[in-house]
């Protein structure tokens, strides 16, 4: 308005023409020459009148377009355009290519657009969005919670409310959990999914970071459990951008009127469990789907079910099982850990970065994105599970050898080679500790060939050296070739006055010791 005061107070009080004004107002001439054609038509010269403020003279030389008559031509209804553009695939040309069809004196498409922007405007700000039927389920949890009274001893307990609302009927879902962390964060998705009996091809929520690994403004990197309910359900994950609330404002409008029409309402009730408020919650949830829009024609519930229900995709067939990831290396021993137990790979995968995926009965290890190995859950802690067919070879031919097979292959060769190898493995802790000695015993057998084997074994039971050691050095020295000789028993030891013998004198030391 200022600088069409400028332009009025040129002309007419100072006589410039169309060309000065424009270089001191820095102004087209083309914009010049239409203020001063909107003044003159508007009967409006210089000095203004008294009491002209801006918003008179902007309401004189742009007044608004007159109201369409309904006698001149027909019109279109508004509240049906607006829902129909939320279906998939349709457009304002193609609406007015239909109003047009039936009612061929209609306006033309410049115009109707203009006259549904003028309605338009008159609607609530989230309602002026336009979303796709079953496009978009917006997620989010109400900053407000409820409290929960323990019956035996008073304590008080928050729960959160978890609130999801399509995009293209507003239609609502609320419930409560203890915690926003990722195990509620999913199933509060999987219970949102079987309310609405389908799933959208989005899913956009705020950049939790149950749900959201790292936020970033151009590609958010999510977490794996949840990029993994995204998989199950058919659906992809949009975060918010951050700092951006107007990308998730059907969500945020949603959140502010389950709080005003569901939480407020229960204010003055007490609630003992989460089942008895997620029940209460459910009533009044339903109460609000079913309550009429303000400005609109029709229910949350209504528009849902003739919009968005008839496009929704299909629920698969059994509902996503929570699983947690975790990111691990392949021991030496072909084995990972998890939570103190270890599960075996494939012995190829030994050094390698594997993915887990466990649920509560079971785990998968994934190599580059394809499973290699499937084990129930173990909950002992230090126990391995272990497959056969993990192993190398060499390890599967060893623990096929067992305490009676060592015995039975020791016999073979003599019986002395047979009670060495039952002495190895009764002088262990535990029979297996034994086996890596008595296999020992087996490759001194095809070395020496099992005539020294044998030998050795009858000279190492006669020394006690009941060892894989000391087998393999009487064989390097040859020992096993001289004659055991039976050493002799040692007499008993005689008995008389006379002879003192060793406590004797140790008691004459103690004695010299003390004085």
């Amino acid at each position: 308005m200022r600088k069409i005061k400028e332009v009025l107070r040129l002309h007419f009080e100072s006589g410039l023409s169309e060309r000065q004004i424009s270089k001191i107002c820095v102004l087209g001439k083309g914009t010049v020459r239409r203020f001063l054609k909107r003044a003159g038509a508007a009967g409006v010269s210089w000095p203004l009148a008294p009491g002209l403020d801006d918003a008179a003279l902007e309401k004189q030389l742009f007044p608004p377009p007159p109201p369409p008559s309904a006698g001149q031509r027909p019109q279109p209804d508004y509240a049906v355009i607006h829902k129909e553009l939320k279906g998939p695939n349709v457009t304002l040309q193609l609406l007015w290519e239909e109003y047009k069809q039936e009612h061929p004196d209609g306006y033309s498409y410049s115009r109707l657009s203009e006259l549904y922007g003028q309605w338009a405007k008159r609607l609530d700000l989230v309602l002026r969005q336009e979303h796709r039927a079953g496009e978009k389920m917006f997620v989010d949890h109400a900053g407000q919670t409820v409290a929960i009274i323990d019956r035996l001893t008073g304590e008080r307990r928050e729960a959160y409310v978890f609130v999801a609302v399509l995009g293209a009927s507003n239609y609502t879902y609320a419930g409560a959990t203890w915690t926003r962390g990722l195990r509620d964060w999913i199933s509060s998705h999987v219970r949102a999914f079987e309310f609405f009996q389908g799933c959208t091809r989005l899913v956009v929520p705020d950049n939790w970071k149950s749900g959201v690994k790292q936020p970033c403004y151009y590609e958010p990197e999510l977490n794996p459990t949840y990029n993994d309910l995204a998989v199950h359900y058919g659906v992809g994950i949009l975060p918010a951008r951050p700092y951006h609330a107007r990308d998730k404002a059907k969500v945020e409008a949603g959140v502010q009127v389950v709080q005003r029409w569901v939480l407020a309402a229960l204010r003055k009730r007490q609630f003992f469990s989460l089942a008895e408020l997620n029940e209460a919650i459910g009533e009044l949830t339903g109460k609000l789907n079913r309550r009429p829009f303000r400005k609109l024609p029709g229910t949350r519930e209504e528009l849902y079910r003739s919009i968005d229900m008839p496009v929704l995709r299909p629920l698969p067939a059994h509902p996503y099982v929570f699983a947690e990831w975790k990111r691990a290396r392949v021991n030496i021993d072909y084995h990972v850990e998890l939570e103190h137990h270890y599960y075996s790979v494939p012995y190829q995968l030994v050094g390698k970065q594997v993915d887990l995926r466990y649920t509560g009965s079971t785990v998968e290890i994934l190599y580059q994105g394809k499973r290699v190995a499937s084990h129930a859950r173990g909950s002992r802690p230090g126990k391995h599970s272990t497959l056969p067919e993990h192993r190398p070879k060499a390890h599967q031919k060893y623990l096929e050898w067992t305490p009676s097979r060592i015995v039975e292959w020791a016999a073979t060769i003599g019986p002395f080679t047979a009670q060495l190898a039952e002495r190895i493995m009764a002088e262990k802790p535990h029979p297996e500790q034994g086996y890596r000695s008595c296999m020992g015993l087996i490759g001194l057998g095809r070395r020496y060939g099992n005539e020294r084997l044998e030998a050795a074994a009858q000279r190492a039971i006669h020394l006690q050296a009941h060892s894989y050691p000391s087998v393999k050095s009487i064989l390097a020295r040859g020992l096993d070739r001289q004659t055991v000789i039976e050493s002799a028993p040692l007499a008993p030891p005689v008995e008389h006055p006379n002879i003192r013998g060793a406590a004797y004198y140790a008691g004459s030391l103690f004695e010299e010791v003390a004085e």
